[in-house]
């Protein structure tokens, strides 16, 4: 059974839901489109066909999404499916890989699993970089431009809608903290990487701003040493994450927020904002119902195998997988990231009012 903090967050979600219909008028949602960007915590198919361990298109992955598994790499809905319920979406946005014809015009999601700002993380495996995400969103500009009857119209389309990326997750995972595989930790200080990662980052929100974004939500990343593979692999003492991680993540998110308030005095003709996903993240779990933190319902810290039976009580799990969080834990970032809890949940705006703008 649910714990009561675990009810209130889908009664929280769903009242957030219910009360977004004032906005609708004929069914119509907040904004005409929703492009995504990221990796795998918004992937929803877009790894499927790509020859690479980074995928979660079987069982027992969606075991609680309506559709079965889909690519999601979690037991329901992510992180970016509950955020376009809330904009008053109906259906699913979807996938680059599948979205044709009119399809593109109420948006794309471009998510890949293992991707990451730098263009060589996750070469281990396939992925689609953001750099790649970034020249598949330009394809759509030019079948959106082809629909619409010019570029003009498809700029004003286009100026209506919300982007969310949320990247660097990789950067961190499959590159700086695999240094038998990448050099990077070798060359950089965490604070240089974060720096690099920023520098890169900024110059392809700039292209993602070329080609039409004027309403841009940031995902800051996460608690990645809390992760349970985080855990096994640096022998974390129960109870604990791994300290360096996380602050490496911080360095990140700190210049994250301050390159979204360089953005808007830049841009004065959009709107960026940052989400504090790790600081949303933060505090007890167990004060919000969840009994397990440090092991992935799926596959304990070593992975969710195809056809692997999972835990019967996912709301009391934080992570689905080894990386990857529940739905119960998607479904508390959606809601905050659409109507903010508390200031420190975004900077400047949450994404309702950057919707509304």
């Amino acid at each position: 059974m649910a714990s009561t903090h675990q009810k209130i967050w889908w009664s929280v979600f769903l009242t957030l839901l219910l009360s977004n219909c004032q906005h609708e008028v004929d069914g119509a949602p907040q904004v005409p489109c929703y492009f995504i960007f990221g990796d795998s915590l918004s992937d929803n198919g877009n790894n499927n066909l790509l020859v690479t361990k980074a995928k979660a298109n079987f069982k027992p992955y969606g075991i609680d999404f309506p559709l079965g598994p889909t690519g999601r790499f979690t037991n329901g809905g992510a992180i970016v499916d509950f955020i376009s319920e809330l904009l008053g979406f109906h259906g699913f946005i979807p996938s680059f890989v599948t979205a044709t014809g009119k399809d593109v015009l109420q948006g794309v999601n471009y998510a890949s699993g293992a991707a990451g700002i730098r263009d060589e993380t996750g070469q281990h495996g396939d992925r689609i970089t953001l750099t790649r995400q970034l020249i598949n969103y330009q394809l759509t500009v030019a079948q959106i431009a082809i629909l619409l009857g010019g570029a003009a119209a498809a700029a004003d389309q286009l100026s209506k809608c919300v982007f969310t990326v949320g990247i660097g997750s990789n950067d961190y995972i499959n590159n700086y903290f695999l240094p038998n595989l990448y050099p990077t930790s070798k060359e950089f200080t965490p604070e240089q990487y974060a720096t690099a990662l920023i520098a890169q980052y900024s110059l392809q929100l700039k292209t993602l701003h070329e080609f039409g974004a004027r309403k841009v939500a940031l995902f800051g990343l996460g608690l990645i040493g809390c992760a349970p593979a985080e855990l096994a692999a640096f022998s974390a003492p129960k109870g604990t994450c791994v300290d360096n991680i996380n602050s490496a993540v911080q360095l990140f998110n700190d210049k994250l927020k301050s390159l979204v308030n360089d953005l808007n005095t830049e841009f004065t003709d959009s709107k960026f904002t940052y989400i504090n996903i790790f600081g949303i993240g933060s505090g007890d779990p167990r004060a919000a119902g969840f009994k397990v933190t440090d092991s992935g319902c799926c596959g304990g810290r070593t992975g969710c195998a195809p056809s692997a039976t999972p835990c019967s009580n996912r709301r009391e799990y934080v992570f689905f997988d080894e990386f990857h969080p529940t739905e119960a834990v998607n479904v508390n970032l959606a809601a905050r990231a659409y109507k903010s809890s508390t200031p420190s949940d975004v900077s400047p705006i949450d994404i309702n009012t950057l919707a509304n703008l």
